[in-house]
């Protein structure tokens, strides 16, 4: 197994709950970093660039290298493998307190997002899927770097990040976080230098009556 998942708490649920994001720091074992790290880095050759700005969004930038899931799908059995690892969905669904399942769509189910240049950024949104694993192959070392995460749970207002009441967090390489990612407004602050990468896997899921994705940002970003 390549993610070490937690036992399931009580504590765990309620932290989720209450903010909508639960840590999940060294998810993956150094070892399994390393596995991960050369698969995407032999699929990034695959890899679109993407430099837009989303104006329906709230003038939502993306300035990012992108990996879709449709092309994850035909090229990585590891990755596919990885989505389905057992007890991997029955314990987000129990966290999340929601009947999980896969995304249907592999375009939407799983992607990889590289920020690998000053300003690079995956600007403020909402997703239209329920939940999202991020799992980390690489991030800067230092916050000052930035390629943080910024989020603020319970609404999808995406201004709210402009406010005190946004939060940021630092990840490392293998980590991950799950995220309520439908009813928290987030983003990825722009890396402030050349020469440091933020590479992640995001995995997404959903329940059996929210199948269908309601915007285009999918089509859009992948």
């Amino acid at each position: 197994m390549m993610l070490r998942l937690p036992e399931f708490t009580d504590e765990l649920a309620d932290g989720f709950t209450a903010d909508g994001y639960l840590p999940l720091p060294g998810l993956m074992a150094p070892p399994a970093v390393s596995v991960l790290r050369a698969e995407v880095n032999r699929l990034e050759q695959l890899a679109v660039r993407r430099e837009f700005t989303m104006e329906c969004m709230d003038s939502s930038p993306r300035r990012m290298t992108t990996l879709g899931g449709r092309v994850i799908a035909q090229e990585s059995e590891l990755i596919v493998r990885l989505y389905h690892q057992g007890g991997l969905i029955d314990l987000i669904g129990r966290i999340a307190g929601l009947k999980v399942v896969p995304v249907r769509d592999a375009l939407e189910r799983h992607v990889v997002n590289v920020l690998h240049r000053d300003g690079d950024t995956h600007g403020a949104h909402t997703d239209d899927y329920p939940l999202a694993l991020v799992l980390f192959m690489e991030a800067p070392h230092d916050p000052e770097d930035g390629g943080l995460l910024e989020y603020v749970p319970h609404t999808t207002v995406l201004r709210a990040l402009r406010t005190p009441s946004a939060r940021q967090v630092h990840h490392r390489a293998g980590d991950g976080y799950l995220l309520r990612s439908d009813t928290t407004a987030h983003r990825v602050t722009p890396l402030d230098r050349d020469g440091v990468r933020r590479t992640v896997l995001n995995f997404a899921y959903t329940t059996a009556d929210r199948q269908q994705a309601v915007t285009t940002s999918a089509s859009q970003l992948y």
